[in-house]
């Protein structure tokens, strides 16, 4: 049997591909979809739907889509997302890359403060950072993203959002007492082990170097060029990031610095950055902020006792 290739056969086998490829893609997957919410999932309430809103409108889920897949979910996240977690979406946000981080658990990652000074733009916050400023939308429905941003992760962002909340209340506390009580405060929530850590990497013109670009990429926005903690994401921070000039005189070692660079500090906005730097990158950026704005460091000592003053020691040493 002879078969031509005539516009009707062209025509009847092209609608039955795409019948296959409609069912396999659509009817299939739709008709066998796990509507069980998940043992996160809740209902989100109205701001947080007025903010879901506006993340829609404005595109977000161009770049932070939520088809969050075990492949490229992002490093540190708290929980692959699944399914379940989506149940009440609609439309769900989804897409075929992600060029902005994961956000399907992003609630209680930072506190609001944080948030409003990213949303406002995200360059304060993430220096390198390609996400457009959003200001222009003021400051009532900047207020509302940041609800469904800190509801993303559903009952687990809850539970973050709770300890974010307690601890905001014993940093600004601490802050409020004064810089002498604020340090004390800071440096007494360090387990006593890593206290007494000093920087393992000697002190050197490509350590610091290093350090410099570290901090730029990651710090500088909150902490300002020269340390002082008025950096352009300030304004909208409280308590004000750490000035870290007012620990001249004290013997901050480097593994108090490496800890809080580490982990982070809950409740204020400083983030953790164990998901995004490596060891030797974190000591090199502790070492960077002792050298240039705390004028002590430990790097390569065996005891913070020999520490002393080494101003004269590390100025042949400071990139240019």
């Amino acid at each position: 049997m002879r078969q031509e290739m005539t516009p009707r056969a062209v025509i009847t086998g092209s609608i039955a591909i795409l019948a296959a490829v409609v069912f396999v893609m659509v009817f299939w997957p739709y008709a066998t979809q796990d509507l069980m919410p998940s043992e996160i999932f809740r209902e989100r309430t109205a701001e947080e739907n007025a903010g879901r809103a506006l993340y829609i409108a404005n595109g977000c889920v161009y770049c932070h889509t939520q088809s969050v897949r075990s492949i490229d979910w992002g490093n540190g996240a708290e929980r692959i997302a699944q399914a379940g977690d989506y149940v009440a979406d609609r439309p769900i946000l989804l897409g075929s890359q992600r060029t902005g981080v994961d956000l399907s658990q992003e609630g209680g990652e930072h506190p609001d403060d944080w948030h409003i000074a990213h949303f406002i733009n995200p360059r304060y916050t993430r220096p390198n950072s390609i996400m457009p400023p959003f200001e222009y939308l003021g400051m009532d429905r900047i207020k509302q993203l940041t609800r469904y941003v800190q509801g993303l992760g559903g009952k687990g962002a809850d539970s973050r959002m709770a300890h974010q909340n307690y601890w905001k209340t014993q940093v600004i506390q601490a802050y409020e007492a004064g810089p002498v009580t604020n340090v004390t405060w800071l440096s007494d929530h360090v387990p006593e082990g890593w206290r007494m850590v000093v920087n393992p990497y000697p002190t050197s013109v490509a350590g610091l170097a290093r350090g410099q670009k570290i901090y730029q990429d990651f710090c500088m926005g909150c902490h300002s060029p020269i340390g002082d903690g008025m950096g352009p994401a300030q304004p909208w921070i409280y308590p004000p990031p750490l000035n870290f000039t007012i620990l001249k005189g004290r013997e901050i070692s480097g593994g108090i610095l490496y800890f809080q660079i580490m982990n982070g500090i809950p409740g204020s906005a400083m983030p953790h950055f164990k998901a995004e730097l490596e060891s030797e990158k974190i000591w090199d950026v502790g070492n960077f902020v002792a050298v240039y704005f705390i004028d002590q460091s430990d790097a390569g000592k065996t005891r913070t006792s020999e520490v002393g003053d080494q101003k004269s020691e590390f100025a042949d040493k400071k990139p240019k």
